[in-house]
């Protein structure tokens, strides 16, 4: 049910979700940084499931309803500086479109091995970065916000970060692809960091990426806290996962002939392997806790579990840990899981909190959530 709800600053917002506004309200204080020895709240693209992604307002709603990092997605200019946007396509989160004098830069490229006909953050100045506004993807999402943003470099994040008090947790995105363009992303990056004083292992910030030779390579030049992240495709009616390309493998390991998939990266030995460049793994939550579908009469067919007249994630059936946590814990890495959504994708759970809860209880390290006021909620008592 849709409620408008008003946040902290003044800000509006429609909340489409389960928990009513005053338990947004009650949740909507503090920076989270109390919490020593709970999971690490990260606000993934910002508070994304109320403002626009990737945006300083939503970086900063993001802290205010208690997120412990910040998220920013990290693509770069045609002039090598470094913007946050989820892609380095802007179609789908910019006005880009909407502007006649950009008309002319839409292109097709291709991106892990994957083309794409779009406008692309490479092709454009920080300049003229500058002149569009962000917008949200999502049509199921608040629109009201669209336009009134522009889009922030990562020197803007980390001076937002560090007057805040809370960390920020960039991923590089698509490093092959931008390598093959001639823009380093690690440079800028590691750059960014030292004017700052945050490139060191004290530094409240994490660096993680899809691709494996990336990481390896800043875990020769920086003691920055690095995370292997750990897609998939989809998952199947039993719980296991798709793993189809794009998605099945790091594309610079693809590209290297090298057969391993993200699923071989969790087995002891992939593990024993992530941890000599990284320090932990970011993984997809159904590596993590296993559901399947509610098929009663055994027909293959997901029906409704709970009876709300649709079939969705939520009627799926929990099985439970798969061990994934442990395993990594043994090896000596943290594991932080994507993406907690109030509004999609809560696996087996009734709401969201009951999802949070369960991952809290397998001793997950972090959660990339697009609400943080939720996952603060869910948080155990007293941590």
């Amino acid at each position: 049910m849709r409620a408008t709800c008003p946040l902290p600053g003044g800000t509006t917002v429609v909340r489409i979700g389960l928990l009513a506004c005053a338990l947004l309200a009650s949740s909507a204080t503090g920076a989270g940084n109390d919490r020593e020895g709970a999971p690490l709240i990260i606000g993934h693209r910002g508070a994304s499931g109320y403002l626009p992604e990737h945006t300083l307002a939503s970086y900063r709603l993001a802290i205010e309803l208690g997120a412990d990092y910040i998220e920013p997605d990290l693509v770069s200019t045609r002039d090598g500086v470094l913007i946050a946007r989820h892609e380095p396509m802007l179609g789908s989160t910019t006005n880009v479109a909407e502007l006649p004098r950009f008309a002319d830069r839409r292109k097709t490229m291709v991106v892990d091995g994957v083309s794409y006909t779009d406008w692309f953050a490479s092709d454009f100045t920080l300049a003229e970065i500058k002149q569009l506004r962000a917008v949200q993807p999502r049509s199921d999402r608040p629109q009201q916000h669209n336009g009134l943003h522009e889009i922030p470099t990562l020197d803007e994040i980390v001076m937002l970060a560090k007057t805040a008090g809370v960390g920020i947790y960039p991923e590089t995105k698509h490093p092959s692809f931008h390598d093959g363009l001639g823009l380093s992303l690690e440079e800028p990056l590691l750059a960014v960091l030292s004017s700052h004083g945050w490139n060191s292992a004290q530094a409240p910030v994490f660096i993680q990426s899809f691709e494996v030779g990336n990481l390896r390579e800043l875990n020769l030049r920086t003691q920055v806290r690095l995370i292997q992240l750990i897609g998939a495709s989809d998952v199947h009616a039993d719980g296991s996962l798709v793993l189809s390309p794009p998605y099945d493998r790091p594309y610079d390991l693809q590209v290297a002939g090298d057969p391993r998939t993200y699923a071989d990266l969790l087995t002891k030995e992939g593990l024993e392997f992530v941890n000599d460049y990284a320090d932990g793994v970011g993984t997809w939550k159904p590596y993590l806790l296993r559901t399947r579908i509610h098929d009663p009469d055994g027909d293959g067919v997901a029906e409704d579990r709970d009876g709300d007249g649709r079939v969705d994630t939520r009627d799926r059936v929990v099985i439970g840990d798969t061990g994934v946590i442990a395993a990594a814990h043994a090896a000596g890495l943290l594991v932080h899981g994507y993406t907690f959504r109030n509004d999609a994708d809560v696996r087996g759970f009734p709401d969201a909190v009951a999802e949070y809860r369960a991952y809290y209880a397998l001793g997950i390290d972090g959660v990339f959530t697009d609400f943080p006021d939720t996952a603060r909620l869910a948080a155990p008592a007293g941590r």
